[in-house]
């Protein structure tokens, strides 16, 4: 069992940005894929980014070009550079770990963007 603890979100501008962090406990956080998800109030969870234990990183559409994902191995952390928010970007946002049939999930941190 590992825990993930997000951080780093909290209330900005349409037009603003917003880095959020995600920290593994575990030693072997290199070994895992991990991603960014966002749950809107009275939507389903979709995938924002994701990123490889290779470093290879993919986005929702929805976020291309304005969203970077990134991690630091040596610091078991992930992080997700948020620029140019709109309000549709509103959610919480939730940190996976992903190695095959592990997968484990954060509590998330709120983002709220206002117009």
């Amino acid at each position: 069992q590992i825990q993930l603890v997000e951080s780093g979100g909290g209330l900005v501008q349409a037009g603003g940005s917003l880095t959020l962090s995600c920290v593994v406990s575990r030693s072997l956080f290199g070994i895992y894929d991990m991603s960014w998800h966002r749950q809107a109030s009275g939507k389903q969870r979709e995938l924002v980014a994701v990123i490889t234990s290779g470093g290879t990183p993919t986005y929702a559409d929805s976020v291309k070009g304005r969203f970077t994902v990134s991690r630091n191995n040596a610091k078991n952390t992930v992080y997700l550079q948020m620029n140019n928010l709109k309000p549709e970007d509103t959610a919480v946002y939730i940190c996976n770990a992903n190695r095959g049939p592990l997968d484990f999930w954060g509590q998330g941190t709120q983002v709220t963007v206002s117009s």
